[in-house]
């Protein structure tokens, strides 16, 4: 088999759209609602999760072997602490301020259902390719609706995007008003739900399937 078989490709880019973790799975929701208010910190916190899952993945895999079952979760936990520890240092030398926006969120990482449910259900049972390609596309996946939320509410609650005003001063002189609710927490959970809608009603077979 190639690195990118026709299997790895569906492993790989399936967690994009129709076996999306947030929107399909419903997990990692939690962050995505906390982190979305802009779309810089939304976007270190996809990066982050991917590289964390990615080779958490892989290093589950490599040891799927010599893991004692009734350990495996403590093994696992222990994995995902330790690389998370070393992105959120990596964060805090090369992009502090943002390191700063996301606090607490990079080390919650550690609990996010993404995390725990790929190793389980991925990593512990396939190779060390197919896990790394498998946490690539379930990170990319979720950073995808991250992402999303994120341009959004920063659009309409901020008229920035990434910092930087994108509405023209004329549109405010006309009577144009940033929506405030957007940058809070609710709106995030309702951003989610319309993309969930959206991607429903134009994928009905998935629902048929699942």
């Amino acid at each position: 088999m190639g690195l990118l078989s026709e299997k790895n490709k569906e492993i790989l880019l399936g967690p994009l759209s129709k076996n999306n973790p947030v929107i399909i799975q419903m997990l990692g929701i939690c962050s995505a609602l906390a982190v979305t208010a802009k779309l810089e910190p939304a976007i270190v916190m996809a990066l982050s999760v991917t590289a964390v899952v990615a080779f958490a993945n892989v290093i589950i895999s490599l040891l799927r072997n010599t893991i004692p079952n009734r350990i495996r979760i403590i093994v696992q936990l222990v994995v995902v602490a330790a690389l998370v520890t070393v992105v959120s240092e990596v964060l805090k030398a090369f992009a502090y301020d943002v390191s700063k926006q996301l606090s607490v969120f990079i080390g919650l990482i550690i609990t996010n259902c993404i995390l725990m449910g790929r190793l389980e259900a991925f990593a512990l049972g396939n190779r060390p390719w197919a896990s790394f390609l498998d946490g690539i596309g379930n990170g990319l996946g979720y950073g995808i609706i991250l992402v999303i939320i994120a341009f959004f509410r920063e659009l309409l609650g901020s008229g920035t995007l990434f910092g930087y005003p994108v509405i023209p001063q004329t549109v405010y002189e006309a009577g144009y008003v940033n929506n405030g609710l957007m940058i809070m927490p609710p709106m995030a959970l309702i951003c989610c739900a319309v993309i969930i809608w959206i991607h429903r009603s134009r994928n009905k077979d998935l629902q048929e399937e699942n």
